[in-house]
Protein backbone atom coordinates (compact mmCIF):
# COMPACT_ATOMS: atom_id res chain seq x y z
CA UNK A 1 0.00 0.00 0.00
CA UNK A 2 2.88 2.32 0.81
CA UNK A 3 4.33 1.75 -2.65
CA UNK A 4 1.01 2.63 -4.30
CA UNK A 5 0.96 6.00 -2.54
CA UNK A 6 4.45 6.88 -3.76
CA UNK A 7 5.12 7.75 -7.37
CA UNK A 8 8.38 6.18 -8.47
CA UNK A 9 10.73 8.54 -10.27
CA UNK A 10 11.74 7.14 -13.63
CA UNK A 11 14.70 9.51 -13.87
CA UNK A 12 16.14 7.87 -10.73
CA UNK A 13 15.51 4.33 -11.95
CA UNK A 14 13.22 3.64 -8.98
CA UNK A 15 11.51 0.27 -8.66
CA UNK A 16 10.55 -0.19 -5.02
CA UNK A 17 11.03 -3.59 -3.40
CA UNK A 18 7.65 -4.53 -1.89
CA UNK A 19 7.58 -8.35 -1.64
CA UNK A 20 9.07 -9.56 1.63
CA UNK A 21 9.44 -13.12 0.34
CA UNK A 22 12.66 -12.19 -1.48
CA UNK A 23 14.28 -10.88 1.72
CA UNK A 24 15.24 -14.35 2.93
CA UNK A 25 17.10 -14.97 -0.32
CA UNK A 26 18.95 -11.68 0.08
CA UNK A 27 19.86 -12.57 3.66
CA UNK A 28 21.23 -15.95 2.58
CA UNK A 29 23.24 -14.63 -0.36
CA UNK A 30 24.57 -11.74 1.73
CA UNK A 31 25.52 -14.21 4.49
CA UNK A 32 24.28 -11.74 7.09
CA UNK A 33 25.87 -11.97 10.53
CA UNK A 34 24.97 -10.14 13.79
CA UNK A 35 28.22 -8.16 13.75
CA UNK A 36 27.96 -7.00 10.15
CA UNK A 37 28.19 -3.35 9.13
CA UNK A 38 26.17 -2.92 5.94
CA UNK A 39 25.94 -0.21 3.30
CA UNK A 40 22.63 -0.03 1.44
CA UNK A 41 22.24 2.22 -1.60
CA UNK A 42 18.73 3.15 -2.67
CA UNK A 43 16.61 2.05 0.34
CA UNK A 44 13.43 3.34 -1.32
CA UNK A 45 10.56 2.53 1.04
CA UNK A 46 12.83 0.87 3.60
CA UNK A 47 11.62 -2.73 3.19
CA UNK A 48 15.13 -4.14 2.89
CA UNK A 49 16.52 -1.60 5.37
CA UNK A 50 14.25 -2.89 8.16
CA UNK A 51 15.15 -6.47 7.37
CA UNK A 52 18.85 -5.64 7.57
CA UNK A 53 18.50 -3.57 10.74
CA UNK A 54 16.87 -6.51 12.53
CA UNK A 55 19.84 -8.77 11.74
CA UNK A 56 23.08 -6.78 11.68
CA UNK A 57 24.99 -4.37 13.92
CA UNK A 58 24.69 -1.27 11.73
CA UNK A 59 23.14 -0.14 8.44
CA UNK A 60 24.04 3.02 6.54
CA UNK A 61 21.35 3.67 3.94
CA UNK A 62 22.11 6.20 1.17
CA UNK A 63 19.10 7.65 -0.64
CA UNK A 64 19.07 10.33 -3.34
CA UNK A 65 15.33 11.07 -3.22
CA UNK A 66 14.59 13.59 -0.45
CA UNK A 67 10.83 13.14 -0.91
CA UNK A 68 11.20 9.75 0.80
CA UNK A 69 12.87 11.20 3.91
CA UNK A 70 9.79 11.44 6.15
CA UNK A 71 8.53 8.00 5.13
CA UNK A 72 11.92 6.36 5.75
CA UNK A 73 12.39 8.16 9.07
CA UNK A 74 8.98 6.95 10.25
CA UNK A 75 9.52 3.38 9.10
CA UNK A 76 12.96 3.13 10.68
CA UNK A 77 12.30 5.16 13.85
CA UNK A 78 12.53 2.10 16.08
CA UNK A 79 16.06 1.25 14.94
CA UNK A 80 18.98 3.03 16.57
CA UNK A 81 21.43 1.11 14.37
CA UNK A 82 20.36 2.76 11.09
CA UNK A 83 21.93 5.93 9.69
CA UNK A 84 20.13 7.62 6.78
CA UNK A 85 22.31 9.61 4.42
CA UNK A 86 20.71 11.67 1.65
CA UNK A 87 22.70 12.33 -1.48
CA UNK A 88 23.89 10.93 -4.76
CA UNK A 89 25.88 7.73 -4.12
CA UNK A 90 28.00 8.45 -7.19
CA UNK A 91 28.98 11.87 -5.84
CA UNK A 92 29.33 11.07 -2.14
CA UNK A 93 32.60 9.86 -0.68
CA UNK A 94 31.17 6.53 0.43
CA UNK A 95 34.52 5.34 1.73
CA UNK A 96 34.46 8.11 4.33
CA UNK A 97 31.16 6.98 5.89
CA UNK A 98 31.44 5.61 9.41
CA UNK A 99 31.47 2.97 10.60
CA UNK A 100 33.15 1.51 7.48
CA UNK A 101 30.95 -1.05 5.76
CA UNK A 102 31.94 -4.70 5.45
CA UNK A 103 29.08 -5.56 3.11
CA UNK A 104 27.16 -3.78 0.37
CA UNK A 105 23.58 -5.08 0.20
CA UNK A 106 21.15 -3.21 -2.02
CA UNK A 107 18.37 -3.15 -4.57
CA UNK A 108 20.38 -0.86 -6.82
CA UNK A 109 18.66 1.72 -9.03
CA UNK A 110 18.95 0.40 -12.59
CA UNK A 111 20.49 3.55 -14.04
CA UNK A 112 23.48 3.62 -11.68
CA UNK A 113 23.98 -0.04 -10.76
CA UNK A 114 27.05 -0.71 -12.90
CA UNK A 115 29.08 2.41 -11.99
CA UNK A 116 28.29 1.98 -8.29
CA UNK A 117 29.53 -1.62 -8.30
CA UNK A 118 32.64 -0.86 -10.39
CA UNK A 119 33.64 2.16 -8.30
CA UNK A 120 33.09 0.25 -5.05
CA UNK A 121 35.75 -2.31 -5.96
CA UNK A 122 38.58 0.08 -5.13
CA UNK A 123 36.58 2.95 -3.63
CA UNK A 124 35.23 0.85 -0.73
CA UNK A 125 38.25 -1.22 0.32
CA UNK A 126 36.63 -2.42 3.57
CA UNK A 127 33.72 -4.11 1.76
CA UNK A 128 34.28 -7.86 1.69
CA UNK A 129 30.97 -9.05 0.24
CA UNK A 130 28.37 -7.66 -2.15
CA UNK A 131 24.77 -8.80 -2.62
CA UNK A 132 23.02 -6.59 -5.16
CA UNK A 133 19.78 -6.64 -7.09
CA UNK A 134 20.35 -5.51 -10.68
CA UNK A 135 18.94 -6.09 -14.14
CA UNK A 136 19.50 -9.72 -15.06
CA UNK A 137 21.43 -8.62 -18.14
CA UNK A 138 23.80 -6.66 -15.91
CA UNK A 139 24.17 -9.55 -13.45
CA UNK A 140 25.13 -11.88 -16.29
CA UNK A 141 27.61 -9.30 -17.61
CA UNK A 142 29.41 -9.19 -14.25
CA UNK A 143 30.85 -12.69 -14.64
CA UNK A 144 30.61 -13.23 -18.39
CA UNK A 145 33.32 -15.28 -20.10
CA UNK A 146 35.85 -13.78 -22.54
CA UNK A 147 34.72 -13.83 -26.15
CA UNK A 148 31.00 -13.61 -25.32
CA UNK A 149 28.70 -10.73 -26.21
CA UNK A 150 28.13 -9.89 -22.54
CA UNK A 151 31.85 -9.71 -21.72
CA UNK A 152 33.15 -6.18 -21.23
CA UNK A 153 35.15 -3.86 -19.01
CA UNK A 154 32.91 -4.46 -15.99
CA UNK A 155 33.38 -8.24 -16.40
CA UNK A 156 37.16 -7.91 -16.35
CA UNK A 157 37.27 -5.57 -13.35
CA UNK A 158 34.83 -7.60 -11.26
CA UNK A 159 36.57 -10.86 -12.00
CA UNK A 160 39.96 -9.39 -11.06
CA UNK A 161 38.65 -8.04 -7.76
CA UNK A 162 36.03 -10.61 -6.72
CA UNK A 163 34.65 -14.09 -7.18
CA UNK A 164 30.99 -14.95 -7.56
CA UNK A 165 29.28 -16.43 -4.50
CA UNK A 166 25.67 -16.74 -5.65
CA UNK A 167 23.01 -15.92 -8.23
CA UNK A 168 19.21 -15.87 -8.00
CA UNK A 169 16.72 -14.82 -10.69
CA UNK A 170 14.04 -12.43 -9.39
CA UNK A 171 10.44 -12.10 -10.60
CA UNK A 172 9.20 -8.70 -11.76
CA UNK A 173 6.30 -8.98 -9.29
CA UNK A 174 8.51 -8.15 -6.28
CA UNK A 175 8.73 -4.50 -7.41
CA UNK A 176 6.35 -1.56 -7.66
CA UNK A 177 6.12 -0.35 -10.34
CA UNK A 178 6.89 -3.55 -12.20
CA UNK A 179 10.00 -3.14 -14.35
CA UNK A 180 9.98 -4.03 -18.04
CA UNK A 181 13.13 -6.12 -17.65
CA UNK A 182 14.10 -9.18 -15.62
CA UNK A 183 16.20 -8.80 -12.48
CA UNK A 184 18.61 -10.95 -10.52
CA UNK A 185 20.42 -11.04 -7.23
CA UNK A 186 24.12 -11.59 -7.53
CA UNK A 187 26.57 -12.05 -4.66
CA UNK A 188 30.34 -11.88 -4.82
CA UNK A 189 33.23 -11.74 -2.38
CA UNK A 190 36.43 -9.76 -2.47
CA UNK A 191 39.79 -11.16 -3.34
CA UNK A 192 43.02 -9.15 -3.07
CA UNK A 193 43.32 -6.46 -5.72
CA UNK A 194 46.38 -6.62 -7.97
CA UNK A 195 48.97 -4.06 -6.87
CA UNK A 196 48.62 -2.26 -10.20
CA UNK A 197 44.80 -2.31 -10.17
CA UNK A 198 44.49 1.43 -10.91
CA UNK A 199 46.60 1.04 -14.05
CA UNK A 200 44.76 -2.13 -15.08
CA UNK A 201 41.46 -0.26 -14.72
CA UNK A 202 42.68 2.47 -17.07
CA UNK A 203 43.84 -0.07 -19.66
CA UNK A 204 40.62 -2.10 -19.46
CA UNK A 205 38.35 0.91 -19.80
CA UNK A 206 40.42 2.24 -22.71
CA UNK A 207 40.43 -1.18 -24.40
CA UNK A 208 36.63 -1.43 -24.38
CA UNK A 209 36.00 2.24 -25.17
CA UNK A 210 35.96 1.43 -28.90
CA UNK A 211 34.78 -2.15 -28.80
CA UNK A 212 34.57 -2.71 -32.56
CA UNK A 213 38.15 -1.62 -33.14
CA UNK A 214 41.27 -3.69 -32.63
CA UNK A 215 42.87 -3.41 -29.23
CA UNK A 216 45.90 -1.37 -30.44
CA UNK A 217 43.59 1.11 -32.20
CA UNK A 218 41.31 1.40 -29.18
CA UNK A 219 44.20 2.05 -26.79
CA UNK A 220 45.64 4.69 -29.12
CA UNK A 221 42.27 6.42 -29.58
CA UNK A 222 41.94 6.56 -25.80
CA UNK A 223 45.33 8.28 -25.61
CA UNK A 224 46.87 5.52 -23.54
CA UNK A 225 49.64 4.35 -25.86
CA UNK A 226 50.58 4.04 -29.53
CA UNK A 227 49.27 1.31 -31.82
CA UNK A 228 52.80 0.08 -32.36
CA UNK A 229 53.57 -0.25 -28.68
CA UNK A 230 50.24 -2.01 -28.01
CA UNK A 231 50.86 -4.39 -30.92
CA UNK A 232 54.29 -5.28 -29.53
CA UNK A 233 52.75 -5.96 -26.11
CA UNK A 234 50.14 -8.24 -27.69
CA UNK A 235 52.95 -10.05 -29.47
CA UNK A 236 54.55 -10.75 -26.09
CA UNK A 237 51.25 -12.40 -25.14
CA UNK A 238 51.33 -14.40 -28.39
CA UNK A 239 48.26 -12.51 -29.64
CA UNK A 240 47.68 -10.94 -33.05
CA UNK A 241 47.63 -7.12 -33.48
CA UNK A 242 44.10 -7.65 -34.84
CA UNK A 243 42.93 -8.90 -31.45
CA UNK A 244 39.93 -7.11 -29.89
CA UNK A 245 39.44 -6.39 -26.20
CA UNK A 246 36.80 -9.08 -25.63
CA UNK A 247 39.31 -11.82 -26.53
CA UNK A 248 41.56 -11.14 -23.52
CA UNK A 249 40.98 -12.80 -20.15
CA UNK A 250 41.25 -10.73 -16.94
CA UNK A 251 44.66 -12.30 -16.29
CA UNK A 252 45.85 -11.32 -19.78
CA UNK A 253 44.78 -7.73 -19.12
CA UNK A 254 46.95 -7.79 -16.01
CA UNK A 255 49.93 -9.00 -18.05
CA UNK A 256 49.19 -6.49 -20.83
CA UNK A 257 49.21 -3.64 -18.31
CA UNK A 258 52.61 -4.72 -17.06
CA UNK A 259 54.00 -4.87 -20.60
CA UNK A 260 52.65 -1.40 -21.46
CA UNK A 261 54.18 0.00 -18.30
Amino acid sequence: MSARRVTARRDLGQHFLVDGNILGVIGRLADLQPGDIVLEIGPGLGVLTRYLAERVAHVTAVEIDRTLEARLAERLAAFSNVALVFGDALALELGALTPPARKLVANLPYNVATPIVVESLDGLPTVERWCVMVQREVAERFFAAPGTKAYGAVSVLLQLATERAGFHAVARTVFRPRPNVDSALVAFTRRPLPLEYAQIKRVVQAAFAHRRKTLPNSLELAGLTSRERAARALGELELSPATRAEALSPEQFTRLTGLLA
